[in-house]
């Protein structure tokens, strides 16, 4: 990553108030943070955000470095504020006045009784684009219910039940693998807004939700639900739907996916990369049709030819025939990806406690990214940020006495 001033990045000058816990509405503000907006991490005190404290998860990999924290607030500026108190609405109030954007993911009723729902603050900065996140939607039945990513990004959307194979039970999701696809839409829809306030000098209520973001992500699915069609649970992996869109197994154990879809262009080049030509003329796989029928006489064959090399060799052969086949990566070799580096998804930080992270999926080749920030501790930044919206020391210090900010 080369560095670049923070002055000179495409959100600079843009003001963000991260309302908002645990991964997918706050993740929208760190890629903001990372594009040169003034992040402001407004956080309950004594306890902060949830997220310093989910590496205690029995999922989380451990490790002494609170690896969540730092990667999901880099960046930003923390203010502890009770809101749950008429002054510490007043302290958040001032800050609205001078955000151009502020994310939450409270409950609606959560909202309600801090009054920082959209209806509380929009007379304050008619300019502020207010982007809200839930788990199902801000309307509907199901509105006021508590929802995660495992269990409306994934589970409710289908996408656990469209991946699980026949007479098995559906899968459990890592944490927050929703959450960070489900914060590129968000912020999507805070960058169409900053758009359209150039236009017409208005914000507006943006909204996003975790079982919309499923849903889209399960599209092929559930497009085809909402048509009345379905498949049943995948058949096992002797005996695919298609052999060309299978795992298999290498001599030295890691597991490769295929993924051949133009199947009748490919499968010349497909028999000769596995050594086998004279599959290409064979009656059971030459064509499309009586190929997926003897889908497990093929996966019978190919089983062993797989197994009798390592992934090096078939990477090759893959490259050499132009195949579209990915090794199925395991976490532990991602520190010696090199690719993972070339391509700019792993990059360094000016963090000494944590030197490598991950990007955003994304690039602009006219703003290099400069190496993230740490982020901060609870309440790091209070007084200099109350300084900025006009509080001096001695209203600050009496706030702080009675537990209004931390």
């Amino acid at each position: 990553m080369t560095d670049a001033s923070p002055t000179s990045l495409p959100l600079a000058g843009i003001r963000v108030l991260d309302v908002a816990s645990f991964i997918a509405a706050p993740v929208a503000a760190t890629v903001m943070a990372d594009y040169g907006a003034d992040v402001i991490k407004v956080e309950p005190p004594v306890t902060g955000d949830p997220n310093r404290n989910m590496r205690s998860l029995a999922s989380y990999p451990p490790s002494v470095v609170n690896y969540p924290w730092e990667m999901d607030s880099r960046g930003k500026r923390s203010i502890a504020i009770d809101l749950r108190t008429e002054a510490g609405q007043k302290v958040l109030y001032r800050l609205i006045e001078t955000a151009d954007v502020m994310i939450t993911n409270y409950p609606l009723k959560v909202r309600g009784r801090l009054k920082v729902g959209y209806d509380h603050v929009r007379d304050l900065n008619p300019r502020l684009i207010y982007a809200s996140f839930t788990g199902y939607g801000e309307t509907g039945p199901d509105v006021n219910q508590v929802g995660f990513d495992s269990t409306a990004y994934f589970a409710r959307s289908g996408l656990l039940d469209a991946n699980r194979y026949e007479g098995q039970p559906p899968g459990v999701a890592m944490p927050g693998q929703g959450d960070r696809a489900s914060a590129m839409s968000l912020l999507a829809g805070i960058m169409m807004a900053l758009w359209t306030r150039e236009k017409t000098g208005r914000g507006q209520h943006v909204a996003s939700s975790l079982i919309a973001n499923g849903l889209w992500s399960n599209g092929v699915g559930a497009q085809a639900a909402l048509l009345g069609t379905h498949l049943p649970p995948r058949p096992p992996r002797d005996r695919p739907r298609s052999s060309l869109g299978n795992i298999y197994r290498t001599r030295d154990d890691r597991w490769m996916q295929i993924a051949v879809v133009r199947e009748d262009r490919t499968w010349p080049n497909f028999c000769a990369a596995v050594g086998a030509p004279e599959l290409e003329h064979d009656v059971r796989f030459a064509e499309l049709s009586p190929r997926r029928k003897n889908s497990a006489a093929m996966v019978a064959i190919l089983d062993p030819i797989f197994a009798s090399r390592d992934w090096a060799h078939w990477r090759l052969q893959w490259q050499r025939h132009n195949i579209p086949v990915g090794l199925i990566g395991q976490l532990k070799d991602l520190p010696e990806d090199a690719q993972a580096r070339a391509s700019g998804a792993v990059v360094a930080t000016a963090n000494p406690d944590m030197p490598l992270t991950l990007a955003a999926p994304f690039t602009l080749a006219s703003a290099p990214v400069p190496p993230a920030q740490r982020a901060p501790a609870l309440g790091e930044h209070t007084e200099e940020i109350l300084a900025a919206v006009g509080v001096d020391g001695v209203a600050a210090a009496a706030l702080r006495r009675e537990g209004v900010v931390g």
